[in-house]
C-alpha cells in the first residue's frame, strides 16, 4: 500500500527536478510512512511512499524490469499475485522480490495495457515505458484506490491525492463551478471532476495512455447487471459462500498482522466469520460507537465478537469537532460532506494502534441490494401505472415532508427519503432531497456560479442515468448500476481510503472482489429483494453462520446525530464559520440565504443539517486550500480550534 506521484514533461530535453517529485511525495507520507522512493531520468519523474505489507524488505519502489526500461509506481494490493507469478515464471520471467508489485511489471511486458484484465485486487498505478516513451495510468475496477491527474501546457502530472499535484507550481487552483454544483447535489465531487478546474480523477476501471504527445482514456471492465444467470436459490447461496470465502482468503495474504473493522452489520459480521474460518489465530476486531442509542451499534458488534471469539477492541466516540475537522479537511482535498467520514476516521485510528491492515464489509449493500430504496423500488412498478397527476402529487408531498422534517423519528425520515428517491422516474433518483435542488440553488448562488446550475446534471448525472436505463430493464438493476458507478466510487471508496490512509492503515474489502460482484450482478432482482427483505439471498446464505439477531436486524448507517449537534453543541461553531466570519462562502453564495437556512434549522421549522454541513465543509476547505494557498501542512491547517471557533481561522 502506497502513495504515488509523478510528472512527465512533453519536451524530452527538459529535465525533471528531483525536488519537485520529493515535494509531491512528502505530502503523501501518511499513505506510506515506511519508505520513500524516487526515480528521475530526463523528462520523467516517479515518486512513491510505501506502507510495507508484503515482502517488507524487498518491495522497494519505483520498481523496474530486468532491462530497466519499464518502471512502475504502484499503490494497492494484487490478491492473485502468487498465481500470476507462477505463470510468469513458467514463461521465463525472473523475479528478484516476493512482492506483488513485480508481477505487474512483467505482466505489462507480456501484454501491454491488456495486463489489467489479469489483476484481481485494488490498485492505482503508473508505468513509464522508456522504449515507447509511453506513460500508462490505471485504476482498479471498483475505484478502491484514487488517482488524479492534470494535463498541463508543459506536461502531465499525477498523484494518489490532489494535495500532491498542488505542489507543482504549474497547477492552477481555479475552482470548477460545475464540480461545486455537483458537490452541493450529492455531497461529494463525482469523477471525472475534481473541485479544481485543471485536475481530473481517472474513473474506476479505466486507464490513461500518454504517447507521442497524445492522450487517450479507455475503459477495460464494466459490471454488467443486464446479463442474468439461470441459477436456483440454493445454487446461488452455495456460490456466494464460496466466492466470499475465496475473496476473504485472498485478502489474508500479509507479512504483517491483520484485523477487521466490525460494525455489527451483516456484511462486516460475515467477513469476521470468514476470517475466523480461515485463520489459525483469533481475529482482532475493532468497533466504535456513540452515546446516542440510535447511532450506536456496539451491542451487535460485541455479539459477533463473542460468537467468533475475536480479540475485540471498542471505543465510544465523543468527537471533538474542532479538533478533527481541520485534519479531515486537509486529508480529503475537496469539499466532502458525508459526515460518516468522522467515525470512519476514528475507527481507522483505533485499528492502527494494533495493526497495519484490516478487512471490512464495504460493498455488500451495493452488491446485494441492502438499502431501503432497493426494497421500495418494488413499489415503483405499480406506482408507474398510476395517473401522472397522482404520481406528481405523491412525490411532491414526500419531498415537502423531507424538507420540513425535524422532530419526527429518524427511521420515519429515512423511509420518506427512500420513498421519494425510489418513486422518481428520471435522473433525479441519483440526487438527494436533503441536499440542494435547482430551486434552492437559485436562491443560494451568486453569479457567475448561478450559470452552472444543473450543468453537472447534464454532463455527469444524465449520462449515467441514460446508460443504466439503456442497459437494464428492471428498476432495481438501474438503481444498483447507478450506485455502483456514482455513490460507491465517489463517496464510500473516497471516505474509507482517505480516512484509513490518514492513519497509514490498509483496508481490504472482500465484498468488492470483482468476481463476487460479477456473480451478484447476474442474479435476478427477486433474489436480492423479496417483499420487505433486502439482501435476501445473502441473508439466506449466512443463516446459521451468523446469529439470527444479526440476520434479522434493521440496517443502520454509520452516521452522526448531525441534526441535534447543529442545533445544540455545534450551533456557535456554525454561526462563527458561516455567518460571522465566512471567507469562501461570500464569493459564491448569498449570505442571506445561508442565514435563513441556519435560523430555520435552529428554530426547528426544518431539518437543514445536511445542507449546513455541506456549506461548513466547503467553507473550511476554502480556507485550507484556496485562502492559505498551500497544502503542505499535514495535520492542522489552521492556527487553533479557538481561532476556528471565533471565525479567525485560516491565517498563520
Amino acid at each position: 500500500m502506497c502513495g504515488i506521484c509523478g510528472k512527465v514533461y512533453f519536451d524530452r530535453e527538459r529535465p525533471i527536478h528531483q525536488s519537485l517529485i520529493r515535494d509531491m511525495s512528502s505530502v503523501l507520507r501518511h499513505r506510506g510512512p515506511d519508505e520513500e522512493g524516487i526515480y528521475v531520468k530526463g523528462n520523467v519523474g516517479l515518486g512513491t511512499r510505501r506502507l510495507s505489507i508484503i515482502d517488507l524488505t524487498g518491495g522497494r519502489q519505483p520498481m523496474a524490469n530486468e532491462e530497466g526500461d519499464v518502471w512502475l509506481a504502484f499503490n494497492g494490493e494484487i490478491y492473485n499475485f502468487l498465481e500470476l507469478r507462477r505463470d510468469l515464471e513458467a514463461k521465463g520471467h525472473r523475479f528478484r522480490t516476493r512482492c506483488d508489485t513485480e508481477v505487474i511489471v512483467h505482466l505489462y511486458e507480456d501484454h501491454g495495457t491488456a495486463f489489467l484484465k489479469y489483476l484481481r485486487g485494488m490498485f492505482a498505478l503508473a508505468i513509464w515505458d522508456e522504449k515507447r516513451r509511453r506513460l500508462v495510468l490505471a485504476r482498479d475496477r471498483v475505484g478502491k484506490k484514487p488517482l488524479v491527474y492534470a494535463i498541463l501546457q508543459d506536461g502531465i502530472v499525477f498523484a494518489s491525492e490532489i494535495k500532491a499535484i498542488l505542489q507543482d507550481p504549474a497547477v492552477d487552483r481555479e475552482i470548477d463551478f460545475e464540480a461545486l454544483d455537483a458537490y452541493l447535489s450529492v455531497q461529494f465531487v463525482p469523477h471525472p471532476l475534481t473541485i479544481f478546474k485543471g485536475i481530473r480523477k481517472l474513473p474506476p476501471a479505466h486507464y490513461l495512455v500518454w504517447e507521442d504527445g497524445r492522450t487517450r482514456i479507455d475503459r477495460y471492465w464494466r459490471l454488467d447487471f443486464g446479463r442474468k444467470s439461470a441459477v436456483s436459490q440454493r445454487e446461488a447461496e452455495e456460490r456466494i459462500f464460496e466466492l466470499l470465502e475465496e475473496a476473504t482468503r485472498l485478502r489474508l495474504v500479509s507479512d504483517v498482522p491483520l484485523g477487521v473493522l466490525l460494525s455489527g452489520g451483516i456484511d462486516s459480521s460475515a467477513v469476521v466469520g470468514m476470517m475466523s474460518r480461515l485463520m489459525d489465530r483469533p481475529v482482532k476486531s475493532f468497533s466504535v460507537g456513540f452515546e446516542e442509542t440510535e447511532h450506536n451499534e456496539l451491542p451487535f458488534a460485541r455479539m459477533i465478537a463473542q460468537r467468533f471469539n475475536t480479540v475485540h477492541c471498542e471505543q465510544i466516540i465523543k468527537p471533538d469537532i474542532l479538533e478533527i475537522l481541520p485534519m479531515l479537511v486537509w486529508h480529503y482535498d475537496e469539499p466532502f460532506a458525508d459526515s460518516s467520514a468522522i467515525p470512519s476516521f476514528y475507527i481507522a485510528g483505533v485499528a492502527r494502534q494494533e495493526v497495519k491492515a484490516v478487512l471490512n464489509g464495504d460493498g455488500g449493500d451495493e452488491a446485494f441490494g441492502g438499502y431501503d430504496k432497493y426494497a421500495i423500488s418494488v413499489l415503483a412498478r405499480g406506482f408507474a401505472r398510476l395517473p401522472m397527476a397522482v404520481q406528481r402529487q405523491v412525490r411532491g408531498g414526500l419531498e415537502k415532508g423531507i424538507l420540513r422534517a425535524h422532530d419526527e423519528p429518524y427511521v420515519l425520515y429515512r423511509l420518506r427519503r427512500k420513498l421519494w428517491k425510489a418513486l422518481l422516474p428520471d435522473r433525479r433518483c441519483l440526487l438527494y432531497p436533503e441536499f440542494f435542488d435547482a430551486r434552492m440553488k437559485n436562491q443560494l448562488y451568486l453569479r457567475p456560479l448561478a450559470e452552472a446550475i444543473e450543468k453537472a446534471e447534464r454532463t455527469v448525472f444524465l449520462p449515467l442515468w441514460e446508460e443504466a436505463t439503456a442497459r437494464n430493464r428492471d428498476v432495481l438493476d438501474v438503481m444498483l448500476e447507478l450506485d455502483f458507478n456514482l455513490y460507491l466510487p465517489g463517496d464510500l471508496m473516497v471516505k474509507m481510503d482517505l480516512a484509513s490512509m490518514a492513519h497509514s492503515l490498509e483496508v481490504r474489502s472482500p465484498f468488492l472482489d470483482h468476481e463476487l460482484l460479477e456473480f451478484s450482478a447476474s442474479l435476478p432482482w427477486n433474489l436480492k429483494v423479496r417483499g420487505k427483505t433486502r439482501k435476501y439471498v445473502l441473508k439466506e446464505t449466512l443463516r446459521g453462520f451468523l446469529p439470527e439477531e444479526i440476520i434479522r436486524r434493521r440496517k443502520r448507517g454509520f452516521s452522526l446525530p448531525l441534526r441535534r449537534w447543529l442545533r445544540e453543541p455545534l450551533r456557535p461553531f456554525a454561526r462563527a464559520i458561516l455567518i460571522e466570519g465566512p471567507r469562501g462562502l461570500p464569493e459564491f453564495f448569498s449570505r442571506d440565504t445561508v442565514r435563513l437556512l441556519l435560523e430555520s434549522h435552529w428554530s426547528g421549522r426544518a431539518n437543514h443539517s445536511s445542507r449546513i454541513w455541506a456549506l461548513l465543509m466547503f467553507e473550511l476547505w476554502y480556507r485550507t486550500y484556496i485562502e492559505r494557498g498551500s497544502a503542505v501542512q499535514p495535520i492542522k491547517p489552521w492556527t487553533s480550534p479557538a481561532a476556528l471557533f471565533s471565525g479567525g481561522a485560516g491565517r498563520e
